[in-house]
């Protein structure tokens, strides 16, 4: 990790992911009686969780509303969770001085055009590397892993390691 991206990774207390594409492969699936279903990564679950017990805050903020969104964030530590959010930038900012943050003290992990007002005014602005090309020219940092395959889990990692939080949550599963 670069000094630049280190630097901005430190100042997160909060760190804020989009849904679709990000913590999913952007895929949905639709029942015929109109139900949604969505792949989460395994993965990504347990960074996330390890995040939040490093004492970063986790949010979501999603355009879509899904109970199973909810179910996935109780899951995983998430306390604030946005859905249906039309204007991300709005309830970004709303978020934001409810918990008494400023910019520099969030991330934000997006993937299309909708997360692009929020990738370009938060402290840490990442992307996976199947986001258009507009929103990954728009972002600090671009995981290797694609949204749903491990991405959250790098980010994660990613913010942890430059906050040295990291070993203390890795040495309870290499004992």
């Amino acid at each position: 990790m670069n000094g630049r991206i280190a630097s901005r990774a430190r100042r997160v207390r909060l760190a804020i992911f989009d849904v679709d594409g990000v913590l999913t492969d952007g895929t949905l699936l639709l029942a015929a009686r109109g139900e949604a279903a969505k792949a989460f990564n395994i993965l990504d679950g347990l960074g996330m969780k390890m995040l939040a017990q490093s004492g970063v805050q986790l949010a979501l903020l999603s355009g879509r509303r899904s109970a199973i969104v909810s179910r996935r964030a109780k899951e995983t530590g998430v306390t604030h969770v946005l859905q249906g959010i039309d204007d991300k930038l709005a309830a970004y900012r709303a978020l934001l001085a409810r918990l008494r943050l400023t910019e520099e003290q969030t991330s934000f992990m997006g993937d299309d055009l909708p997360d692009l007002p929020v990738l370009r005014r938060c402290g840490l602005a990442l992307s996976v590397p199947n986001a258009p090309e507009v929103v990954r020219d728009n972002v600090h940092h671009v995981t290797a892993s694609a949204g749903g395959h491990g991405a959250v889990r790098e980010a994660c990692e990613l913010l942890m390691r430059a906050q040295g939080s990291l070993e203390g949550q890795l040495r309870g599963y290499l004992t």
